[in-house]
């Protein structure tokens, strides 16, 4: 049998004479950190999706990712240290993501020579997922409780703190009350955070090792064996065991103020070039799926009904022009509202001015749409009835319309987008009640292309931008060389 050092190594050392009182104001203290981590950690999960890229086709993680990587690691360990993650020391955590030797904590992970190239495909959320369950118990988090089946009302956000927050909790209360840290409460806070901090590496595709299921307590780690067996060939004896070595120092860190910021800056551009681009990609999807043959993008059927004379739309409100120069047909191409009556019945379907039709259907009963798809009706659409009597005239005839159709099967009303206030009316080309229909809507959108086009264009460019920052962050010049 011989044994290696597991690659994640966790080290804390105990620090006495803490304050009684600080740990009730390090949430204030430690803010500054918590904005620099924000944009840190962002930085953190772009890089690992290139790491992951790059394992797939290479079997290497790139040096420079790794090291930037580990370093946001360890300053969010520092800041745990001391803040709520263990309340260990009152030694403000510096900015930086190198180890600071005299700091009493640190983090180490052994760069990799070689990773599995299959193995980065599973092992970031499938085989990490029971260890993603002890975490879970560990760390805690946010649930949301919906309490309307019972109560009519939505609770809030509910925090469940974990076991590491009750903790230091603990903790924190017998610091303010004798002035001491529990040692064995630092033992077991150092432990779960060891086990936090591996998982978190073997998540972040830094090792293959798997992370042992074993509570590694106190403040130095004791090197986390990995039991690998072997055997001489000639005897098929076992081989001697050797001493765990120790994970080998990392080189003194390159990544100063302004390399930090060129990455992250790097990363926030190239996850904004990826929204623009999966954003293009998908409309171009959109476009060469949901647009029918005429040009149009129809939303699905709708089956309305009454037992009223007609079904009308709320108010239409269009503004072509607001005299500054944009004129939204440009964007915008005809509108089209399609209608079949469900008995294959004569229909009528117009749209025209509200005023007018309001006037037409003010003694007619009739029944407003006022939703399609609401919500709070299990996503049936909502109705408002009017009362009244039968129409005197036939729809086809009452008054001017900006657009209709009228006659059996379906009817298409195809309408140019028209400035003021307009209402689509539905009804039996007879005038007679009971209405019903499957209405389906649409529009044409001849600017699409160009804002595929647009959003192609302007991700490409930011693509090749944060390519060339993240690029110029890794880089490492002679002079910084180690």
């Amino acid at each position: 049998m011989s044994t290696t050092t597991y690659p994640v190594r966790v080290d804390a050392s105990p620090e006495p004479g803490l304050s009684r009182w600080l740990w009730l104001v390090k949430w204030f203290l430690i803010i500054p950190h918590y904005v620099v981590l924000a944009f840190l950690w962002l930085a953190f999960a772009v890089l690992s999706i290139v790491a992951f890229f790059a394992i797939a086709f290479t079997g290497r993680y790139p040096r420079g990712i790794f090291d930037f990587n580990v370093g946001v690691l360890r300053w969010s360990w520092r800041v745990a240290y001391y803040a709520y993650g263990a309340l260990a020391t009152d030694r403000y955590p510096p900015f930086t993501l190198a180890d600071v030797p005299e700091y009493p904590a640190h983090l180490e992970i052994a760069y990799p020579e070689r990773l599995s190239r299959g193995l980065v495909l599973v092992k970031w959320w499938l085989l990490a997922l029971p260890h993603y369950a002890v975490v879970g118990i560990f760390v805690g988090g946010s649930v949301y409780v919906a309490n309307e089946a019972t109560s009519g009302e939505q609770a809030p956000w509910m925090w469940g703190g974990g076991l590491i927050g009750v903790l230091v909790l603990v903790a924190g209360v017998v610091l303010l009350f004798t002035g001491r840290y529990p040692s064995s409460i630092f033992d077991l806070v150092l432990g779960l955070n060891r086990w936090v901090l591996r998982v978190a590496a073997y998540a972040g595709l830094m090792t293959d090792d798997y992370p042992p299921f074993r509570l590694d307590m106190g403040g130095a780690d004791p090197g986390s064996p990995v039991t690998i067996t072997s055997y001489v060939a000639s005897s098929r004896a076992p081989a001697p065991v050797r001493p765990a070595p120790a994970i080998p120092p990392a080189p003194a860190s390159t990544w100063s103020a302004g390399r930090v910021v060129t990455m992250v800056l790097g990363c926030l551009t190239l996850a904004a070039a990826g929204g623009l681009l999966a954003g293009g990609a998908t409309l171009a999807v959109l476009q060469g799926t949901f647009q029918d043959d005429d040009g149009f993008y129809m939303s699905a059927d709708e089956e309305l009904t009454t037992a009223t004379y007609a079904l009308s739309s709320v108010n239409l409100e269009t503004k072509i022009d607001d005299g500054a120069g944009f004129i939204p047909d440009r964007l915008l191409g005809e509108t089209r509202v399609r209608v079949a009556a469900l008995d294959g019945a004569p229909v009528f379907v117009g749209i025209g001015p509200t005023d007018e039709v309001r006037a037409y259907l003010a003694d007619v009963g009739h029944t407003v749409v006022v939703d399609f798809d609401a919500a709070d009706t299990g996503g049936t659409p909502v109705y408002e009835d009017s009362s009244g009597g039968a129409p005197g005239t036939a729809p086809a005839e009452a008054l001017r319309w900006s657009a209709q159709s009228a006659g059996s099967g379906t009817q298409d009303l195809v309408w140019s987008v028209d400035d003021g206030d307009w209402t689509v009316v539905v009804m039996n080309a007879d005038g007679s009640a009971n209405v019903a229909v499957d209405v389906s809507v649409g529009a044409e959108l001849p600017a699409m292309w160009w804002v595929v086009a647009a959003l192609s264009i302007l991700g490409a460019c930011l693509l090749l931008l944060s390519a060339v920052l993240i690029r110029g962050a890794l880089r490492v010049t002679a002079s910084e060389t180690p």
